[in-house]
């Protein structure tokens, strides 16, 4: 399935390429339940040969209703049931209200796999109360939770595929409303994604180079690496869709994705003290740390930072 996806190459909504995911892993999987709280047209749980489940028989779709936590608590009975595996979406801000079962699948080991979509102020019109800005960070926070949030399709892909294949633990995946760019890779490179963090571009080297765990959307740190390399500064890229999977790397490979000696900076949109743990105290992070705006999402981006000058200001302000 990620080599379809990398050959296929699309620029679409992670949302819409997390049901493409479901369309593939779905067929091979009839142990698969899925269900939304009352957001399956926006989040695209719902797959070609859903069943709903009803009064009338058997399914393998719950419409759960406006009942964030009672369809997380479902899901989490499901999987300790047995011989299913549970998903189930909603908006990213809205796992808030789901926080207790999230915990409680992560404290229990158990593979529920929780679905958030509109993950950010990329969101747009909807404003401030929907615009996700800490809520990537605080569920990063729970213990044993992989916390999965992809830049493309292929990510997207992966991140599928790492939740499916998790046994000890529950995943969240994290996609947004709005397109991102596909992002070229080699077969090397997508088998590296499976470990969380990769460099996606770019070798350290020549003067002063920075390395950067950027955001989901790779528009913003490539181009600022162009930039960057026109003024004979040369920025190896990192992405980074899943901190936890990363962290249980070994030191050596941490080592060689994000180089202890070069600084660094992190562009995520979200609450920037999260990456601090990466960039450390001397780096630098381009983020969100206040609500956002009602307004079209590339505008709210533009408006808050999220652009190539800015990163390059970021860069500029780690070098010595």
């Amino acid at each position: 399935m990620l080599e379809a996806t990398n050959v296929k190459a699309e620029t679409i909504a992670t949302r819409k390429a997390s049901q493409n995911a479901i369309e593939g892993l779905a067929p091979v999987l009839p142990e698969f339940l899925g269900g939304s709280a009352d957001l399956t047209g926006s989040n695209l749980t719902l797959w070609s040969a859903s069943k709903v489940l009803g009064k009338t028989g058997g399914g393998n779709y719950i419409h759960y209703g406006v009942r964030e936590f009672g369809m997380s608590a479902v899901m989490n009975g499901l999987a300790l049931h047995g011989g299913i595996i549970p998903y189930g979406g909603t908006f990213l801000t809205f796992s808030d209200y789901s926080r207790n079962a999230l915990r409680m699948a992560a404290l229990m080991k158990i593979r529920s796999i929780f679905v958030f979509t509109h993950d950010s102020i990329g969101l747009g019109e909807d404003g401030p109360t929907h615009q996700s800005v800490e809520h990537a960070a605080a569920l990063r926070l729970i213990p044993n939770l992989d916390v999965w949030r992809p830049c493309d399709t292929v990510e997207s892909a992966a991140a599928w595929i790492a939740a499916v294949e998790r046994s000890d633990g529950p995943a969240a995946l994290l996609f947004t409303r709005q397109n991102v760019p596909f992002q070229k890779r080699d077969a090397h490179t997508v088998t590296a994604i499976r470990r969380g963090g990769y460099v996606l571009a770019g070798r350290a080297g020549a003067r002063r180079p920075s390395s950067s765990p950027p955001d989901r959307r790779f528009s913003w740190p490539l181009g600022a690496k162009r930039k960057l390399a026109e003024e004979g500064v040369s920025v190896r890229v990192v992405s980074m869709p899943c901190t936890s999977l990363f962290d249980r790397q070994p030191p050596m490979y941490r080592d060689v994705v994000l180089i202890p000696t070069l600084p660094k900076i992190a562009v995520e949109a979200g609450v920037s003290d999260f990456w601090r743990k990466y960039v450390g105290l001397e780096g630098a992070v381009v983020g969100i740390d206040r609500y956002g705006e009602s307004a079209p999402g590339a505008k709210l981006f533009e408006h808050f930072g999220f652009t190539v000058d800015n990163v390059v200001k970021a860069v500029k302000s780690v070098l010595k």
